[in-house]
This record gives C-alpha cells, sequence and structure tokens, in this order.
C-alpha cells in the first residue's frame, strides 16, 4: 500500500477532513479523529475498538499492531503501509470510519 493510495482511500470515506496532528496527519470526520498517518508516511494507526483491534491482528499480524501503552489498550492499531494491500488497507479504514461516523439524530415527536 502506498502512502498516496492510502490518503486516496482515507479521503474517500465520506465527510472526512484532514487535518495537522502534532506529528501526524489526522482524518476525521465531524464527530471525531479515525486515523492517523505518520509524518514519513509509513504508518497509519487506526482508532479501533478492541475487537476489530483483535480482528485485523489476528489477520495480518505483519501489518497490524497494537500501539504501545494506553493508546493501544483502548484500541488504537498500528498499519504498516509496506506490508498490508490494498484490500486489507481499504477494509479496515472502513472500519475505523464507522466506529467515527456520526450518531443519527433520533427523530422529533
Amino acid at each position: 500500500m502506498t502512502p498516496a493510495k492510502a490518503k486516496a482511500v482515507l479521503m474517500g470515506l465520506g465527510d472526512v477532513e484532514a487535518r495537522p496532528h502534532f506529528d501526524r496527519t489526522a482524518y476525521r470526520t465531524p464527530r471525531k479523529t479515525f486515523a492517523t498517518m505518520a509524518g514519513d508516511e509509513t504508518d497509519v494507526n487506526f482508532m479501533f475498538n478492541a475487537d476489530l483491534q483483535a480482528h485485523y491482528c489476528e489477520m495480518d499480524p505483519q501489518a497490524f499492531a497494537p500501539v504501545a501503552g494506553g493508546w493501544g489498550r483502548m484500541g488504537s492499531t498500528r498499519c504498516v503501509l509496506a506490508k498490508t494491500d490494498a484490500a486489507t488497507f481499504a477494509s479496515a479504514a472502513s472500519a475505523a470510519h464507522g466506529l467515527a461516523a456520526p450518531v443519527p439524530k433520533k427523530p422529533r415527536r
């Protein structure tokens, strides 16, 4: 997976904005950040829940691993771009984006 293709996938998910986030670029919905890309563009951290983190880390352990420390215990998962394929990356990005999507408002009575 190339950095350019990864950026295209992340931005193509709908209602996504990229903005600086410390030494990374954050990709976020209006509700919250769902992924960050390293400044050197070698990896992306996805904001998963525990189930998604376990799924991707088991499915592709060469590419996915929990981020060290507390962020990893909360689901943040590193994806090394050079070690994953486009389909797996797109699936992971879509899953993280889904967790960050705005919650639909309930209709008024």
